[in-house]
């Protein structure tokens, strides 16, 4: 990775001990998993290292377990302890089983591969399989409860922290949060049109095809509708050093709009990089390490109005921005001319639905978008919000599925 991408959070975690305490998990809930599997699938790591969770899925299910018998078991498991990335039900064509998928966080969240650090053997929290901690009875259940709730405690904390005081912990705990949240963008009308019985419109040769069942008569009439489509969600996010404290958590809302949205992704500093394809079908870890390699000058200088006017010229009026939502991750301090980026930005609002401004500068007491580049951009956004924590996060997704006007 080059120098200018972001470093890890700390050194690699040993394979061996993830190995060995993600056998413990299984076993403690319920899955004969011996040490010679555990040390099969460590071997098979090194030798065919996953670079998604579906591949470590199959890699773990294929060296751990020796019948079907314990599928539903292991799927659980996996789905805490990798943090809810994959559905392993997608992969056979089933439902998931109950609580796969609800993951908890923080120390809920279970050892990582990108988590190194002492974990517990015992997996804590209500989806664990087997009996609580009173017995099969039920009993001790409020103590359970207790400890649910101080597993969450401290991510109340943590929704109203700010994203440039977060320690590498509490940025991973964070990453998990931020994965959760949806990205809706609103709806809009498609050219396309679908057979609807209340459709405004009458479909001819549908009804004269119907009407031969009639001797020819249309004894009812085939209507049809514009079926409607989710709008473009385009995400450019400023990685320049000043913006490095919080580049990492967008980075994750980028990942979760191009899984679940359908995003385009895209990071400037001293010029624009198009992610989409390096954020698709990765964990995170892989994600951060891909986009250091894409995007050389990460943590470099900023010049938003020519990164704006690339992204104008090479994409938006070829129809990528036409009738989109874009939202733009930035603070506004631009090295380059102020009046480009006005420039630019008047054209981005003539093509977009709605622009989204995120600049976390804004949370701070008695600010004023006075910035050279942030006054020029300022009169064409649609929505200036702060996206500082976890809390004006969930207003950045507000402001995306809003409607114009």
């Amino acid at each position: 990775m080059s120098t200018g991408a972001p470093a890890p959070a700390g050194a690699g975690p040993d394979l061996a001990d993830v190995v060995a305490r993600f056998g413990r998990l299984l076993h403690s809930a319920g899955v004969p998993v011996t040490p010679e599997r555990a040390g099969r699938l460590a071997a098979a790591m090194v030798l065919a290292p996953p670079a998604t969770t579906g591949e470590l899925y199959w890699l773990a299910r294929v060296t751990l377990l020796s019948d079907r018998g314990g599928v539903e078991l292991f799927d659980r498991v996996f789905a805490r302890v990798f943090g809810g990335m994959v559905d392993p039900a997608g992969f056979r064509g089933d439902r998931p089983p109950p609580g796969a998928l609800q993951r908890r966080t923080g120390s809920d969240a279970g050892p990582t591969a990108e988590r190194p650090g002492p974990a517990s053997p015992q997996p804590p929290g209500p989806l664990v399989a087997g009996p609580g901690p009173g017995g099969p009875d039920g009993s001790g259940d409020e103590d359970r409860a207790e400890a649910v709730l101080a597993a969450f405690s401290p991510d109340e904390v943590l929704r109203r922290k700010d994203f440039a005081e977060l320690t590498p912990d509490e940025l991973y705990r964070l990453r998990v949060l931020a994965a959760r949240l949806a990205v809706v963008t609103p709806r809009r009308r498609s050219r396309r049109t679908v057979r609807h019985r209340h459709g405004d419109r009458v479909d001819p040769r549908a009804t004269l095809r119907r009407a031969r069942r009639s001797g020819g008569e249309p004894a009812r009439l085939i209507r049809r509708r514009r079926r409607t489509r989710s709008r473009r969600l385009v995400l450019l996010c400023d990685v320049s050093g000043s913006m490095d404290p919080f580049s990492r958590v967008f980075l994750q809302l980028m990942m979760s709009g191009v899984a679940g949205a359908r995003a385009e992704a895209f990071v400037f500093a001293t010029r624009l990089t198009r992610l989409t394809p390096a954020l698709k079908g990765v964990v995170p870890g892989a994600a951060m390490d891909r986009a250091g390699r894409a995007a050389p000058d990460w943590s470099g200088g900023t010049r938003i109005g020519e990164a704006i006017k690339a992204f104008n010229d090479r994409h938006g009026r070829r129809g990528m921005a036409r009738g989109a939502v874009v939202v733009i991750v930035s603070d506004g301090w631009d090295t380059g001319d102020p009046a480009v980026l006005g420039r630019e930005m008047e054209r981005l609002h003539r093509l977009a639905y709605r622009i989204v401004w995120v600049n976390p500068r804004k949370a701070a007491p008695g600010y004023a978008p006075l910035v050279a580049g942030m006054a020029a951009a300022r009169p064409h956004v649609d929505a200036f919000v702060s996206g500082h924590n976890l809390v004006a996060l969930e207003e950045v997704l507000e402001a995306v599925a809003a409607l114009r006007g």
